[in-house]
């Protein structure tokens, strides 16, 4: 979690030491301001220095002031003025607006926790809201938010509450077996949204889950050959064939599950686009169009309402992956990363020998500034992508080594990484200390990276294992994560009671150890009644001759011996 300011037992230091970091680095602007404000009331430039001290929490003590000198009446409206205690929260509402508007959610939750008027200004700040569509998108907001309507909860709430719910995949987790399949599992794709999950494989058929329940809802007809990726989302679902074509599926309006799968083919919601001269490896959709990559060594780019190719993107090597963002796609072709503007056709930047061996995998941050590439020798790489006007450069972040496998598959939903291989392992991995908020000087929120020894980067926060068999495809969202592989089946791993069975452990936690408190406090209550301690004491001497107890406690084990 970004900050927990109402349980943490340490917010007055966090507050500080956060406070004097992010306000320091202001502290000219406030200087400036407070110079401005000083004239405005004829206070001195001494008085103005003064005011900008105390806002950064330097007290000094006032110095005695001589009574041979005689009094001034335009000072003594100044010394009336400095003798009134300023705080920041005296700085109007905008200039306040503009410090909270350079801080991330960290510092902005403490800052929160100082005053009351300081806790509505970062409540109701519109920060939240960009703080919430830079890590899981719009998309993901609730929909009256989503949709501009006013709700109860405010962005913060719903920040706070989305972040804290990123705690589930280090709880405790159940499984569900998906069986269906004929054959290995070659794609997964969860759409969270429609809380639906698609898969296909060398059976030749797309399947369509009920994520809720785990129930297959309905299976394509045979596609006539291995259906090598899935792509959807509301309105589109996507399948990309080894025969080169990408069959295609409209959403119906009204219908509960969008989409119809099952029945024979009909013109007007299915259909089929033709130009690949290879298999198609990879698949993906924005809300214009849509984008496939292929072993002919190309990717294109497709107008979602022509349904024609208006890009074709040339590679030196067979496509392995994709990863669209805005008006970039971001695609793997043998041990090579390319980055392309999809607007131009031209290429931006390219990764060589990113990987020893074949690149196989990619995924993406939701701002598209950070990638990650999983490749043939088991390593995972983050790479930050930074473009400055027509130039565009990549910097290695950290490199991850947690499989003894092929990384298959890659996906990424803030803060969590997730890896398939094929050592039949999984890994989660945590990039939340990797980063930092930080906010551009056009006033947008972006996130950048602590550099440091990439040697030190922490091993993966979890793995997931016991499958003997190659994964090769997982998805994450909606508190789950999705695989499937060469077993024929498709896992789910079901974190969402994760939380709930943390806070029954916890509670049970607080029962037992205030039971024994209770009980510690008996015993030193009985151990303060010096007879009784000295009876006890003496009964349950030994006899040094025969060994045993004296007391009655020997008399006691006697009785009870002759009863039995």
């Amino acid at each position: 979690m970004a900050f927990e300011c109402q349980v943490n037992t340490e917010v007055s230091k966090n507050l500080i030491d956060s406070l004097d970091n992010p306000l320091g680095q202001l502290a000219e602007s406030i200087h400036f301001h407070s110079q401005i404000e000083a004239e405005n009331f004829g206070v001195s430039k001494v008085a103005s220095d003064s005011y900008t001290k105390k806002e950064k929490g330097v007290i000094s003590k006032p110095k005695p002031v001589s009574s041979s000198k005689k009094a001034n009446p335009d000072s003594c409206s100044s010394k009336q003025l400095l003798s009134t205690d300023r705080s920041i929260t005296d700085l109007p509402p905008a200039l306040i607006s503009e410090i909270l508007n350079c801080l991330d959610p960290k510092e902005l939750g403490i800052v929160s926790c100082a005053s009351t008027y300081l806790c509505r200004l970062a409540s109701e700040h519109h920060v939240w809201k960009e703080f919430y569509c830079e890590r899981w998108g719009l998309s993901a907001a609730p929909t009256s938010l989503g949709s501009g309507l006013s709700d109860d909860k405010s962005w913060k709430e719903f920040f706070v509450e989305r972040e804290f719910r990123s705690k589930t995949f280090m709880g405790r987790y159940s499984m569900e077996i998906l069986y269906g399949h004929t054959e290995p599992v070659r794609t997964v794709f969860l759409l969270a949204s429609a809380k639906l999950i698609f898969t296909s494989g060398y059976d030749q058929t797309v399947k369509m889950w009920n994520l809720e329940e785990g129930l297959l809802i309905a299976s394509s007809r045979s596609l006539g050959c291995t259906i090598r990726a899935v792509a959807a989302d509301t309105k589109l679902l996507v399948a990309g064939g080894t025969d080169g074509f990408i069959h295609c599926w409209k959403a119906i309006e009204g219908s509960p599950h969008l989409f119809n799968i099952r029945g024979p083919q009909n013109e007007n919601t299915e259909f089929r686009l033709w130009e690949h001269q290879g298999p198609i490896t990879s698949l993906a959709l924005d809300f214009t169009r849509i984008y496939s990559g292929s072993w002919d060594m190309t990717v294109r780019v497709w107008d979602r309402l022509s349904l024609k190719c208006v890009k074709v993107l040339r590679h030196s090597d067979w496509v392995g992956g994709l990863i669209p963002h805005d008006t970039t796609v971001a695609s793997t072709a043998g041990s090579d990363v390319y980055v392309w503007d999809t607007s131009s056709g031209n290429l931006m930047t390219i990764i060589h020998n990113a990987h020893v061996g074949k690149t196989s995998s990619l995924a993406r941050n939701h701002k598209g500034d950070f990638l990650f590439t999983g490749g043939e020798d088991g390593a995972i790489h983050m790479y930050e992508i930074l473009s400055h006007g027509l130039e565009t450069n990549e910097y290695l972040v950290a490199t991850w080594i947690p499989h003894s496998g092929p990384v298959h598959s890659l996906a990424f939903e803030f803060p969590w990484l997730v890896s398939a291989s094929g050592d039949g392992k999984l890994s989660l991995i945590d990039v939340r200390k990797l980063l930092k908020t930080r906010k551009c000087a056009s006033g947008t929120s972006a996130s950048c990276v602590k550099h440091g020894d990439r040697s030190s980067v922490e091993p993966p926060q979890r793995m997931l294992h016991g499958f003997a068999k190659n994964l090769l495809s997982v998805d994450i969202g909606a508190d789950r994560i999705v695989c499937g592989g060469e077993e024929g089946v498709v896992r789910i791993w079901n974190f969402t009671q994760a939380l709930e069975i943390e806070r029954r452990a916890n509670a049970l936690r607080g029962i037992r150890l205030e039971n024994r408190m209770r009980r510690r406090k008996l015993h030193v209550e009985n151990s303060s009644k010096g007879g009784r301690t000295d009876q006890c004491s003496v009964a349950a001497k030994k006899n040094p001759v025969t060994g045993e107890r004296s007391g009655w406690h020997s008399k006691r084990g006697a009785s009870g011996k002759l009863r039995a």
